[in-house]
């Protein structure tokens, strides 16, 4: 083998009007971690795409163990040593963990399935990989953290010689990163190469051995990670120097309490119990907490989605019961959810219906929509927030994640919200988006728009927050102020067990 083990040398790939990969060159060596970083939309998802035979290259040469590849399809990569953790989960979510490893692989016996086989090899796979997960357990019972860990532990069966990790951080807390970064450095240690996808300055220069950079789907440079600080890769990734990560803030929280919640409590065992907080006009309320925390889980059942055995919910003073989604809505409460494709965007609909959907009887005489109506709410929220897209025709799913991100909160600014819930608004999103999403949340708060916001960031957390609530194991173990707060404080309240 020579000094690489896989050269992808002068990529092409076009899309109708769009070049998304211009004469890219990455070369990565055996042993090592290669991390590829670059804004949404600089093409390095399009790139892995090729390598691992979703996307064919229109130009240009893949080179693997010094022999040049065509990979047709993924089947092909996986036989040639290559797997792929994608950004976006897709598990069958109403069959076993186990069924999801082994799918299109499960062990015979004659022409049965030896499931109690494949029982053992995912028990002996999760002891590898340190997972205390039962293999029997339906995939949909998961949460995304756990999702993800089993998403690592399927790509450490194939026994690959490259393995793809987009994004693989992105559910995970600092517990189970560290966990992946263990893995990581055994996968390292046993000749294996990991390119590693990240939008997280701290992880790529933590766990990185070289890092390329791409921008606009051009190649910038390779460097060894040792040479790099946090400044020197944004400057790269964006073309120009950001020297701050979140914007200046110029407006002030008022006094006035818009949402008091007492004694919220879940019927649920080991759910949320006895939470109560007030949140206060033009006040942006941080939730900070370990995975576990339950802190979707609360902001689901202000929105409706979730049964509440006991306490209360006042907004502006009046006490009032929300059972489904439509009352939350009614009472200008909306909620931005975690998982964007699985619970946010409808992906096979275009940009105007994504933005209008969630009330088309405003866009509706005698039961007929307005199309002129639609087009103009849906203009007018996505032009204020900036959204990129060729037009409101386009599929919400072409669109990078944090302009996915923008429409959705363009859907749900259409709803004129007095509090909107955002659970991990910027996950998954590049350095240069997050800070136009921080932007925006300061708009709406100077606007005097309330906003409770779930980060496992910890900078994102301390940085955009005025006051921060941190929960462990579905109570509320303290509150902190912006003025107060550091990651240390926060810390020991996410593990404060009560």
């Amino acid at each position: 083998m020579g000094e690489y083990i896989l050269e992808m040398n002068h990529i092409v790939k076009e899309f109708p009007g769009v070049k998304a990969l211009d004469d890219v060159t990455i070369k990565v060596r055996p042993g090592s971690v290669h991390a590829l970083m670059g804004e949404n939309g600089a093409g390095k998802s399009t790139l892995m795409k090729c390598l691992f035979g979703i996307y064919h290259e229109d130009a240009g040469e893949i080179i693997l163990d010094g022999k040049e590849e065509k990979i047709m399809n993924s089947k092909q990569a996986l036989d040639l040593g290559i797997s792929m953790i994608h950004q976006e989960l897709h598990p069958i979510r109403f069959r076993p963990v186990m069924e999801n490893i082994w799918l299109g692989r499960f062990p015979m016996r004659g022409i049965a399935v030896d499931k109690k086989k494949m029982y053992k090899s995912t028990k002996e796979l999760f002891k590898q990989v340190e997972l205390e997960i039962d293999p029997l357990v339906l995939a949909g019972q998961l949460s995304a953290s756990n999702l993800q860990l089993v998403e690592i532990a399927k790509a450490v069966s194939y026994k690959s010689k490259i393995i793809i990790m987009d994004e693989p951080t992105s559910s995970l807390t600092e517990n189970e990163t560290a966990h992946l970064f263990k893995i990581i450095n055994q996968l390292r240690d046993q000749g294996c190469a990991i390119i590693y996808i990240s939008h997280k300055m701290e992880e790529i220069l933590k766990i990185s051995d070289e890092v390329s950079i791409m921008r606009d789907g051009k190649y910038v440079g390779t460097w060894d990670a040792a040479e790099l600080t946090t400044d020197l890769i944004i400057s790269r990734m964006v073309g120009r120097d950001m020297t701050n990560r979140f914007p200046p803030k110029e407006y002030e929280p008022s006094d006035e309490v818009v949402l008091k919640v007492e004694g919220l409590t879940s019927p649920i065992p080991k759910s949320f119990r006895d939470v109560s907080f007030e949140l206060k006009r033009g006040e942006v309320l941080g939730i900070g907490g370990l995975v576990g925390a339950q802190r979707t889980e609360l902001v689901e059942a202000i929105f409706g989605l979730r049964d509440i055995e006991e306490g209360s919910i006042e907004k502006d003073g009046k006490n009032f019961k929300i059972k489904t989604p439509r009352d939350a809505i009614a009472n200008k409460i909306a909620l931005l959810t975690e998982e964007r494709r699985a619970t946010g965007i409808f992906g096979v609909l275009s940009v105007l219906d994504n933005t209008v959907i969630v009330d088309q009887r405003k866009y509706a005489h005698i039961g007929i929509l307005n199309d002129r109506k639609r087009y103009k709410a849906a203009s007018e929220s996505n032009k204020e927030l900036r959204t990129k897209t060729p037009n409101l025709d386009e599929l919400i799913q072409n669109l990078s994640g944090g302009n996915q991100q923008k429409v959705l909160l363009a859907r749900w600014l259409l709803t004129e919200p007095d509090i909107l819930i955002l659970d991990e608004p910027t996950r998954g999103i590049d350095v240069g988006a997050k800070y136009e999403i921080y932007t925006i949340i300061h708009r709406l708060a100077a606007a005097g728009k309330s906003i409770i916001m779930i980060s496992s960031e910890m900078p994102e957390l301390l940085g955009m927050s005025d006051r921060i609530m941190v929960m462990c194991e579905g109570r509320v173990t303290g509150f902190l102020d912006s003025n107060e707060a550091d990651s240390v404080k926060v810390m020991n309240y996410a593990t404060k067990f009560m």
